[in-house]
């Protein structure tokens, strides 16, 4: 299972979450203590919103304790809105279009868990596809696919609706071969306005995923908390979903 944290409020430097807190992005990379890994390393990414239209995207293949160039931008970039994710396939081989975020126009999209028998639903679910949404198709993640997916069903328009059609696509496909559905959902999503986030499993086992809030309403949203202080950090059930807007933080079950 991967790792990721999000985060919305305030501007401030990437590093501040991704690699200054003593439990920080990075050192879940290689020391994760929430996941069914500790281990983290098969690529990462980074993306920020900022001046302009369409967000920064920065992805590689390599593991993120390792990348200097990944420490250097997370140390001079900054930004209001931004998400971060460490990599342990699932699916997919070890390339950056397999690497999270991933983005299509103002929207980025992240996610750790799976999809139970992929190999065998992958074809049915691309067929659902438009072919404008399949020809944004560069990985084969079961990640990315759901990412396009629920483009398809509307996410700019009601995104909890766009995502509970993916999931109960994914489950129909899986019923309609015999397969009962197995399906792990922990996500992080955003329109450059709103951050949003899903914790939700078809067999109760969801991925792990932990909110602060701060005084001046900036929330982190992560996997793992980011410090020793365990107290600060609220665990987010699991069939929740998750907004954060200039307003405040919503969770709905």
């Amino acid at each position: 299972m991967c790792r990721w944290a999000a985060y919305r409020g305030t501007p401030l430097f990437l590093e501040d979450v991704v690699t200054a807190p003593s439990h920080s992005l990075i050192a879940q990379s290689h020391a994760a203590t929430h996941g069914l890994t500790a281990t983290n390393g098969d690529g990462f990414g980074l993306a920020w919103y900022g001046e302009r239209g369409d967000p920064g995207l920065y992805r590689d293949i390599l593991p993120a304790w390792s990348d200097c160039n990944l420490r250097s931008l997370a140390h001079q970039i900054r930004s209001g809105l931004f998400l971060a994710h460490v990599r342990a396939s699932t699916t997919g081989a070890t390339a950056r279009s397999n690497c999270h975020p991933f983005a299509h126009a103002r929207w980025t999209f992240m996610h750790n868990g799976l999809v139970g028998d992929f190999d065998r639903l992958e074809r049915r679910l691309e067929g659902h596809l438009y072919n404008r949404f399949y020809a944004l198709r560069q990985g084969s993640t079961d990640s990315e696919l759901l990412f396009l997916l629920a483009l398809q069903m509307g996410l700019a328009r009601d995104v909890h609706g766009a995502l509970s059609a993916t999931i109960n696509l994914v489950a129909a496909e899986a019923a309609a071969i015999g397969i009962h559905p197995m399906i792990r959902f922990t996500a992080a999503l955003s329109d450059g306005e709103t951050l949003y986030a899903v914790r939700y499993a078809t067999d109760g086992k969801a991925p792990s995923l932990f909110a602060h809030v701060g005084g001046d309403g900036a929330c982190r949203l992560v996997s793992e908390p980011l410090d020793g202080d365990s107290a600060s950090w609220t665990p987010v059930p699991e069939g929740s979903f998750v907004s954060v807007n200039s307003h405040g933080f919503y969770r709905r079950g």
